[in-house]
């Protein structure tokens, strides 16, 4: 962390704590929308709702909002929030929520991997283990799955890599190119381009014949309000704070505390948490470690 104010110091982790609470219950969210929705309604929704929440910050700070850098907005909606949402619906129908938090802590070595090739961030010997470590975890989770057994078939966990490529994409935009800008005014103007297309795809889905007659349709729905309000709305603003007052990496540190949230998560939910899922969550997370050591 970069700012050596002892007071902002203790508030920038007090909200890598609080964002890291979030972001780690949403996995199982995920998994009960998933109960009554497919994945591709699911992920509309939360993206939809999201977008609603943002409307009246948008025309508050619209005259805020700096459109020569739309490319940028546009760029934070998609990576940020748009195509992870698909894809971790879509991953989490055929791998555990735990399974997905622990490798959502592939995002700080992405974040890294991108400041290299793209944003001319320093490179050294040390991040290149980092990031080797951490893959490493990846494989492990990539090999022994959902149950702990041997399984190199389950390619739905690259899906959830994808994800964090985006993740990492979105936070490097940020820290970047959008430092002047107030970190709610960024969201706001981030989410509502989505809203429309968002609209008009879930009106052409089954949504409202599955909210009328599935048993689990209005648990479900309150699941994903929950994630859309919490994991999507209030955390994308706080991460983006965060991004913009501390830097892009140390913001993405968030991964250390949510897998181990999703992990208690699934625990409580009855998941299979095995030898193999705490290896290589602690790869990966020794392999962020490494790469942030001498920074």
């Amino acid at each position: 962390m970069t700012n050596t104010d002892n007071s902002v110091d203790l508030k920038g982790w007090g909200a890598l704590f609080l964002l890291s609470l979030i972001w780690g219950s949403s996995f199982i969210l995920i998994k009960k929308g998933l109960v009554a929705y497919p994945p591709e309604i699911m992920a509309t929704l939360r993206i939809l709702i999201a977008c609603i929440a943002f409307v009246p910050i948008f025309f508050i700070r619209y005259k805020d909002i700096d459109w020569s850098k739309f490319k940028y907005l546009i760029t934070v909606g998609l990576a940020g929030t748009a195509l992870p949402s698909y894809l971790f619906a879509f991953a989490q129908t055929k791998i555990t929520s735990s399974v997905a938090g622990v490798l959502n802590s592939l995002t700080p070595l992405f974040v890294l991997l991108l400041g290299i090739l793209f944003f001319k961030q320093a490179f050294s010997g040390a991040k290149l283990l980092g990031v080797l470590i951490g893959l490493i975890g990846a494989v492990v989770l990539v090999a022994f799955g959902n149950e702990g057994a041997l399984q190199f078939g389950n390619w739905y966990v690259f899906l959830i890599i994808l994800a964090t490529i985006f993740y990492a994409t979105s936070a490097n935009t940020v820290h970047h190119h959008l430092q002047d800008m107030n970190s709610v005014t960024i969201s706001a103007a981030a989410f509502i381009p989505l809203g429309i297309p968002a609209l008009l795809y879930l009106l052409t889905t089954d949504f409202f014949t599955i909210f009328q007659t599935h048993e689990a349709a209005t648990i479900s729905l309150l699941y994903i309000i929950l994630l859309s309000l919490a994991s999507t709305v209030m955390a994308s603003v706080l991460f983006f704070q965060l991004v913009k007052k501390t830097n892009a990496v140390f913001a993405s540190l968030v991964a250390y505390f949510i897998p181990v949230i999703a992990l208690l998560w699934g625990a409580i939910d009855g998941e299979p948490i095995t030898l193999f899922h705490i290896i290589g969550m602690a790869l990966i997370l020794i392999g962020v470690y490494v790469t942030k050591r001498k920074e």
